[in-house]
């Protein structure tokens, strides 16, 4: 009991406790705690943690696997896919045609492939069934395809630099959000027609310039740029400061595209996907929204339509 009495101080005549020495701060550490406790997923060895950790690597090798199939060849199937691309010139590096087919012979689209894949120089390669099978991953192939490089992308930057030198006022089209190649194909071939200078299109949760959009493009894809932007926020800002006006089209626009009168200036036209729109950060980095008025009993247009349209405005008002 003594020796209790000493750690917890000594204790007077009247019975109250004196003051006793102090620790000198050696256990200030301990008494300050170890603050707030950290989330489950930042935990060491919690399941929480555990899981984040595998829905990363998850993400990652997503991203890997995009990255490989952008930078890998496209085989583009299919006896009608084949000859159209053919025919539109779409950049190939092989024709594979499978051996032992009975239709090589007699169906006229496989020959027209042939001879148009000859007049280009292109190399003709015969493959067994079971290794197209395997190659075309059991996609249906009807014993030909064609092999179609990987696009060469432009940088964002370089359309504006290629729209300053060609005398003209500057007029890009950047495509947010469109998923079918067909309506990159036919924007591209509206901005072609009506004299763009390029298109711009995300780099991800977006189509790229696949075979499809080469065909839908009808040639188009050969004389105008199509650049791929990591961020169309901030290319659309940067685009905002090299003293680009940029133009949103939405159905719920503020201007009708009429009684916009900016088309002769520089333009960026920001089109959005069919059914989602403009995004919102998207569309909070345009200047303006315009709409184009149509019968109420008709929900949206065709994003390539639309942008078709709204292109045709910005023509006209240049000429």
């Amino acid at each position: 009991m003594a020796g209790n009495s000493q750690r917890r101080g000594r204790t007077t005549g009247a019975g109250k406790k004196t003051a006793t020495a102090g620790t000198g701060g050696k256990n200030r550490r301990a008494l300050a705690g170890r603050g707030a406790t950290p989330p489950a997923a930042e935990r060491y060895g919690h399941p929480a943690q555990r899981r984040a950790q595998a829905a990363e690597r998850q993400r990652a090798e997503r991203t890997r696997a995009r990255q490989r199939a952008e930078e890998a060849p496209e085989l583009l199937l299919g006896r009608n896919p084949v000859v159209e691309a053919l025919r539109a010139q779409i950049p190939a590096t092989a024709l594979y045609v499978v051996t032992g087919d009975t239709a090589r012979a007699t169906d006229e689209r496989i020959t027209e492939a042939l001879g148009l894949a000859a007049a280009r120089g292109l190399p003709l390669l015969e493959v067994g069934k079971a290794e197209f099978d395997r190659m075309s991953q059991g996609a249906l192939h009807q014993g030909i395809g064609l092999q179609v490089p990987p696009y060469d992308y432009a940088h964002p930057d370089d359309l504006v630099d290629l729209a300053r030198n060609s005398g003209r006022p500057p007029l890009l089209v950047a495509l947010d959000g469109v998923t079918d190649p067909r309506n990159l194909g036919a924007v591209v071939r509206s901005a072609a027609a009506f004299d763009a200078h390029g298109v711009v299109v995300p780099q991800r949760r977006a189509v790229g310039m696949t075979a499809s959009a080469w065909r839908t493009s009808a040639g188009a894809a050969a004389r105008i740029p199509v650049a791929r932007a990591v961020n169309l926020a901030r290319t659309l800002a940067s685009y905002q400061d090299a003293g680009l006006q940029t133009v949103g089209l939405a159905g719920d626009g503020d201007v009708d595209l009429h009684e916009y009168d900016g088309f002769a200036d520089p333009v960026a036209l920001v089109v959005g996907a069919e059914g989602s729109g403009l995004s919102r950060l998207v569309r909070e980095k345009c200047d303006v929204v315009v709409r184009i008025p149509i019968d109420r009993e008709t929900e949206s247009l065709n994003v390539s339509v639309a942008a078709g349209i709204a292109l045709y405005a910005a023509a006209a008002a240049r000429r």
